[in-house]
């Protein structure tokens, strides 16, 4: 489009293609301003996923632990729905399926709610640490509320408009201000911006990119309690 306005409808003059070469610059620059705080955004958040699937590990570990202060029948019933719930929480990172996921959720909640009453049925009865055994469950449910809030945020429709728009501003002059006839030069910045875009939006999709969180905090604990 660039090119076709140059050629057929504004032909720049000696002057104004210096003050086009002070105003292409400019653009470039904004516009790497905008992918970088864009990246960094999706990248800050690709980091937080990780780091809350390794602290649903550790509050599943640790409550499974403090399962020991229970009398052994609570202890017991505990475990078994810990591990049930570890399970869906390896689900959740790993599963692509939006009804899958919904199912997924729909039981993590109906597990929580059945960890609590068990816990809080048990506390009842206990007559040492019955605090610690609760605190660990509430940490337990924390910590996938973050996870959860985590892979729901997402880019703001308008920070895309903002890039999207810079983009397609500065490729068109970019083209407007060629003067070979040649594509080759002018094709590397649409390129790169492009790969750009693409890697922000990989890292903001979470489960249907290239680059996906893997649960290997969550599979090596399912592992570890397996061999128990």
């Amino acid at each position: 489009m660039g090119t076709f306005l140059h050629n057929r409808l504004l032909p720049l003059e000696g002057e104004e293609r210096q003050d086009l070469a002070l105003v292409i610059p400019a653009t470039l620059t904004l516009l790497g301003l905008l992918i970088g705080f864009c990246f960094s955004l999706a990248a800050n958040r690709y980091d937080q996923r990780k780091n809350y699937e390794e602290a649903e590990a550790k509050a599943i570990r640790t409550e499974y632990v403090r399962a020991d202060l229970l009398s052994a029948p609570d202890a017991a019933r505990v475990r078994e729905l810990l591990k049930n719930y570890l399970d869906l929480r390896i689900r959740f990172y790993e599963t692509r399926d939006k009804k899958q996921l919904g199912s997924i959720d729909a039981h993590t909640t109906q597990l929580q709610t059945q960890l609590w009453s068990a816990v809080e049925g048990a506390a009842d009865k206990q007559q040492r640490y019955p605090s610690l055994v609760v605190s660990g469950v509430n940490d337990l449910l924390n910590s996938q509320e973050d996870t959860q809030a985590a892979w729901e945020y997402r880019l703001p429709v308008a920070a895309w408009c903002f890039m999207f728009a810079a983009a397609i501003f500065s490729a068109l002059l970019s083209g407007y201000s060629r003067r070979r006839k040649g594509i080759t030069v002018f094709a590397i910045v649409p390129l790169a911006v492009s790969i750009s875009l693409f890697l922000i939006a990989d890292l903001e999709s979470g489960r249907r990119g290239l680059i996906r969180v893997i649960p290997n905090n969550l599979i090596t604990l399912s592992r570890s309690l397996q061999a128990q």
